[in-house]
């Protein structure tokens, strides 16, 4: 089976293809699979594995560059004809030295820590278990990640134990300088808490991809100048497509020649 995209596939999917032994999926994420249920069929399943991983760590960082130095509240004064009436822009937050937590350090997390390690920031992750050979500091939990940063990017899987992994506890750890970017799935945060600590002024911004309920975005970020939109593009590159054939390819073949699948997900 091909799956494109976040194509939901339940035990009643599976029950429509009983002699079904591999999905070939085309997203960095797997909540749409119901793991467990293809684990007890012994279906294989694959993903997108390595193949968006620059351009979303790229994205990761254009976004907290946006929210920290103002980039697009900037276009925006300019176009409205505001530089000449208004004067000085505000300022905005420089990205170096700002100490940054990232929630996953897997194939995107780990890009995005090299990257931001350039422009002079600090690193600390957490994950499901500390990774070997890595040389930034590990926190066994995201509430203490947040006390120690002023940025938070979430880049890791939706699970049941990542479900709003973000939410008011971790809003008030991170503080009033904080910012939150989001390049995983939307439901790591609970959008609720995120649009009212925004409003109250009790977070310094945002850069947000995904949401929990895609298309629909909460209306009350749109007039938010702290707030930097994107819908669900950051690894839209022509670039990404063509590592994603290329995969899709390989598994294909190798699924019909009885070899080993890459990027093969655990159906735990």
């Amino acid at each position: 089976m091909l799956c494109f995209g976040p194509t939901p596939v339940t035990s009643e999917t599976l029950d429509k293809y009983p002699n079904l032994e591999c999905i070939v999926g085309s997203s960095a994420g797997y909540n749409h699979f119901d793991l467990a249920e293809c684990r007890r069929r012994g279906i294989r399943v694959t993903g997108a594995g390595d193949s968006f991983s620059e351009d979303a760590a790229d994205f990761a960082v254009g976004l907290l560059i946006d929210v920290l130095r103002r980039v697009s509240v900037a276009d925006r004064f300019v176009r409205a004809g505001s530089w000449p009436v208004k004067g000085n822009f505000p300022l905005g937050s420089k990205v170096g030295g700002k100490r940054v937590g990232i929630v996953g350090l897997g194939s995107i997390g780990s890009r995005i820590g090299k990257r931001l390690e350039v422009f002079g920031c600090s690193i600390a992750y957490t994950s499901k278990r500390m990774k070997p050979n890595v040389s930034f500091p590990f926190h066994s939990n995201i509430h203490d990640l947040a006390i120690n940063s002023d940025v938070l990017i979430l880049c890791c899987a939706l699970t049941k134990e990542t479900h709003h992994i973000v939410g008011k506890e971790v809003l008030t750890a991170l503080g009033k300088e904080g910012i939150v970017i989001n390049v995983g799935r939307g439901a790591l945060i609970d959008e609720e808490e995120l649009v009212q600590f925004l409003k109250r002024g009790e977070i310094g911004g945002a850069g947000l991809d995904v949401y929990e309920n895609e298309p629909h975005v909460p209306k009350e970020l749109f007039g938010l100048d702290n707030v930097v939109l994107s819908p669900h593009a950051a690894v839209i590159t022509p670039e990404s497509f063509k590592a994603l054939e290329e995969l899709f390819t390989y598994n294909l073949e190798a699924f019909f020649s009885n070899k080993p699948l890459r990027a093969q997900i655990e159906c735990e």
